[in-house]
């Protein structure tokens, strides 16, 4: 396919900029998929728009932005396999050596080879008309799940689930999310749909904690404050929960994820950056509790998720607040960055609802 198409960039100033490119041709073992949608993820906010700061596999190389995009193939390179023009896809967003330890597990995601590249970071990613990518960095998009949703898996509710598959969540269990940001909204989701009896979230934007009461994700939700450890306790007759996830990557968010749960609980680290402080002997090792740190997940899982989805009829789009056209990324970046929304999209053709 020849010509040209629109994509956008993230010179690190706070502003989305669009540029002509042309079209990428596929090749051995590669197809060029049509952007269907694009989400944006918290963490092209935290090390990419404001400022470049993110380092190894966090660095930006000016490339086109965005790592979460799901579309459809349109022309396929010699080699390919599996998917054909037609097969609608989700991108896995790291594309890995294929060869190291961490990648025949399907976890490239940590592949620590030179070779090592991911969508929107080190190479060309989602936020343009077309993509080009590796076939083996693709997951099958199931009818029964939208573009959108799609998008979604590919990297916010694949992290999820790689962090719930850790701790294990079910009916025997309740459950706190700290952090309602699209990460925390996606945690509830997937623990609600497992069978978890008592969600609890702690959030402190309005608009995030409507979205979770009107999607009845969640049955309590306090306002961040000192105070949270003892509040999560008396919703669970003193004992705090079986399970806690902390999606909101700050100080005293962690520690409360730590502190309110029961003994023999078992905490989630899913938010990037920041810190932590908390005592070991009172806060953990007395109580026996873990501690886990989750970091996105496998391709194999992913395909396991987008099953489930289709199983458990739950959609990932619901998340979704607000829709742009590419030709309005700007303003998609600038509502993301202030957080007063749940999830965002730049869209395309029938997803451009």
């Amino acid at each position: 396919m020849e010509g040209t198409m629109k994509g956008a960039y993230l010179p690190g100033n706070s502003t989305a900029v669009l540029k002509d490119c042309p079209i990428p041709t596929p090749g051995w073992g590669q197809v060029l998929v049509k952007t269907k949608s694009s989400t944006i993820c918290g963490s092209d906010i935290r090390c990419i728009y404001r400022e470049h700061v993110g380092k190894g596999p966090e660095g930006y190389q000016n490339v086109i932005a965005g790592h979460e995009p799901c579309g459809q193939v349109v022309e396929e390179g010699p080699g390919v396999r599996r998917f054909k023009k037609g097969s609608r896809v989700i991108v896995y967003h790291i594309s890995g050596c294929g060869v190291c330890h961490d990648c025949r597990m399907g976890y490239m995601i940590s592949c620590s080879s030179p070779l090592r590249a991911a969508y929107g970071w080190q190479r060309d990613g989602g936020m343009a008309e077309y993509i080009l990518c590796d076939e083996k960095d693709l997951v099958e998009l199931p009818d029964e799940l939208t573009y959108t949703d799609g998008a979604q898996v590919a990297c916010g509710f694949g992290t999820v689930y790689e962090a719930i598959e850790k701790v294990g969540v079910s009916g025997n269990d309740a459950v706190l999310v700290v952090g309602l940001g699209p990460v925390g909204l996606a945690t509830l989701m997937l623990c609600r749909v497992l069978g978890a009896q008592k969600l609890i979230g702690i959030e402190g934007i309005p608009e995030r904690i409507e979205l979770a009461k009107k999607l009845n994700l969640v049955d309590h939700v306090l306002s961040p404050s000192e105070s949270n450890p003892d509040e999560v306790k008396a919703l669970t007759g003193g004992k705090g929960v079986e399970r806690s996830f902390d999606c909101s990557a700050s100080d005293p968010g962690r520690a409360t994820a730590i502190r309110a749960a029961r003994q023999w609980g078992k905490i989630a680290f899913v938010g990037e950056g920041g810190t932590v402080h908390f005592n070991p002997s009172p806060d953990i090792i007395h109580d026996q509790k873990i501690i886990y740190g989750s970091w996105v997940t496998s391709i194999w899982r992913m395909e396991d998720l987008v099953e489930r989805l289709v199983r458990w009829n739950i959609h990932p789009e619901d998340l979704v607040t607000h829709r742009f056209s590419l030709d309005n990324v700007a303003d998609a970046y600038t509502l993301m960055e202030k957080g007063t929304c749940g999830k965002v999209a730049v869209c395309f053709d029938e997803e451009l609802k």
